[in-house]
């Protein structure tokens, strides 16, 4: 895209209406999601209406009352209902891995021209691309991964363009939402915008200091109420501890079931031994986390014991994650960094001792010596979490760890989280598709990554290599990438698509097509050959 192009589309960006499908229909959307209309509560909500919103309403309260009253047949009527969005690209047989992914991309960009008015995708200025299957829009963390196949693939105007839509986010929200929809605004995702922009100028595009007023902002947005907290007191996404220091969990400012899972939501509640209130929030706040679900926040899980996966003891803002620490450590350093080189030393200062005082808190609270890893803190109960989870290299990929716990990390990851199939997200097994033993791109790159960074090369590149096998080898066999992967345990498993989760695998798919295009286009010491190779 052709800077004309993105101003076109620049000016494709009305003012956002903050709407959301619950809050527009009311009884008629609670009509649909438990009447069961479709079968993923995710349609609905993504469905474009034909009238005006208040027209369609009050058309139902009138219907409603009739005789012989179809409720399917009045929603396709007064809606379009979304396309699957299913991949029309054909995968040739024998290409390459990195050609086929360097085909999707064009599969997978959207434009702004192609929103349908009146639903609940937000307006973005600028072109981006999705997921894939029924992810028909642009998601926080999940980019990031994706960029990093972009930035390999050449597509740079495209990576361009992804960051100034983040920007413009941030700019007209105050944060980035989970997703471009209306229901996602009351949360985000985890934070990195910060990698996002140093990525941008890396690839030619503006630089990260050009990003430094919205990345203060969505500071603050994780940081809103901070002065006002108490010893042992929490609002919103901050945690005072009980010695006076900050840090931060996840959560959803809506304390209702979630639009697009309104149906399991409810089932979930109904399960539980408390308000179900409180259960939304919890399942809305590890929605933010990008880990939905995962026994990392049921209340304190005990794997021998069946009742205690159940998701209805959800408990996620009770929890302060390694990752998000992490990750506000890099941006706190990243905004540090950033205001000295513009001549603000006084906030260079200030956000320097923010990040300071944020890895002294971790190491307090997070670290944990005897077993050589970070773990998750729930701070209600005043005691760590006791599953190992893939969290633990977030603090080595931020670069927010010493050399003595880098190494530490290694060593335990080595001894129990490396599988024949890559690196594994938990070392409790459930149903839930954020748990062994299923793996994800993100996961890897970040293990990847972190490892590198303090010198543990033959071990990052085991798990690159790992892993790469375990993508390469479903691709021969069926042609595409997919969300997630079925991590072989033992080297004679099979590779498989991975399951659990509340909806079927996904083909596509951004961030497994990111990490693998990046990684295929580094052949260090011409090691990868195979992997370029792979398909053919």
């Amino acid at each position: 895209m052709n800077g004309r192009d993105r101003q076109a589309e620049a000016s494709l960006a009305p003012p956002c209406d903050r709407l959301t499908p619950a809050d527009r229909y009311e009884e008629l959307f609670v009509a649909v999601q438990s009447g069961g209309v479709f079968d993923d509560s995710k349609t609905f909500v993504d469905c474009a209406p034909l009238h005006e919103p208040e027209t369609i309403l009050a058309r139902y309260r009138d219907a409603r009352r009739r005789a012989g009253f179809d409720l399917a047949a009045f929603v396709h009527a007064h809606f379009r209902i979304p396309s699957a969005h299913r991949s029309e690209y054909e995968s040739v047989p024998g290409q390459a891995l990195g050609a086929h992914i360097d085909g999707l991309w064009p599969v997978l960009t959207r434009h702004p021209v192609e929103h349908p008015r009146g639903g609940s995708a937000l307006q973005l200025p600028h072109a981006y691309v999705v997921p894939g299957g029924r992810f028909r829009e642009l998601y926080y963390w999940d980019s990031y991964f994706t960029m990093l196949g972009l930035a390999e693939s050449g597509q740079h105007a495209l990576l361009h363009a992804m960051t100034d839509n983040f920007a413009y986010l941030i700019e007209t929200f105050g944060h980035v939402p989970n997703g471009t929809r209306t229901y996602y605004l009351s949360r985000s995702q985890p934070p990195v915008f910060a990698w996002m922009a140093e990525l941008c100028e890396a690839h030619g595009g503006r630089p990260a200091g050009a990003y430094l007023a919205q990345m203060r902002q969505e500071h603050a947005y994780w940081m809103a109420d901070e002065q006002r907290l108490a010893r042992g007191e929490a609002s919103r996404r901050v945690v005072r501890l009980p010695d006076g220091s900050l840090l931060n969990r996840y959560w959803d400012d809506r304390d209702t079931p979630r639009e697009e899972s309104w149906l399991e939501d409810v089932a979930t509640a109904e399960g539980a031994d408390r308000p179900a209130n409180e259960v939304y929030r919890d399942l809305r706040a590890a929605a933010e986390s990008g880990w939905d679900f995962s026994t990392r926040w049921l209340r304190a899980p005990d794997p021998a014991v069946p009742e205690s996966l159940s998701l209805s003891q959800i408990d996620t803002t009770s929890i302060l994650p390694v990752d998000l620490n992490a990750f506000l450590h890099k941006l706190e350093r990243t905004i540090a960094r950033l205001s000295q080189e513009a001549g603000d030393a006084a906030a260079g200062k200030e956000f320097e001792q923010r990040a300071q005082a944020r890895r002294d808190a971790m190491d307090r609270t997070l670290w944990n010596g005897i077993e050589g890893a970070y773990f998750d803190h729930d701070w209600r109960r005043g005691q760590q979490r006791r599953c190992l989870t893939a969290a633990t290299v977030a603090p080595l990929f931020a670069r927010a760890c010493s050399s003595r716990q880098a190494r530490a990390v290694a060593a335990t990851v080595q001894q129990r989280l490396l599988a024949p199939g890559g690196f594994a997200t938990t070392e409790c097994r459930s149903g839930q598709q954020w748990d062994r033993p299923n793996g994800w791109a993100p996961l890897q790159w970040m293990a990847v990554e972190g490892l590198s960074a303090f010198g543990h090369n033959e071990l990052a590149q085991e798990i690159r290599r790992r892993w790469l096998r375990t993508v390469c080898t479903l691709y021969r066999r069926e042609g595409k990438l997919v969300e997630k992967y079925r991590l072989r345990e033992v080297p004679s498993e099979h590779t498989a698509g991975g399951g659990g989760g509340e909806y079927p695998l996904q083909d596509g798919f951004g961030w497994t097509n990111g990490v693998t295009r990046m990684w295929a286009g580094q052949r260090a010491d011409g090691r990868w050959g195979d992997v370029e190779r792979c398909g053919q």
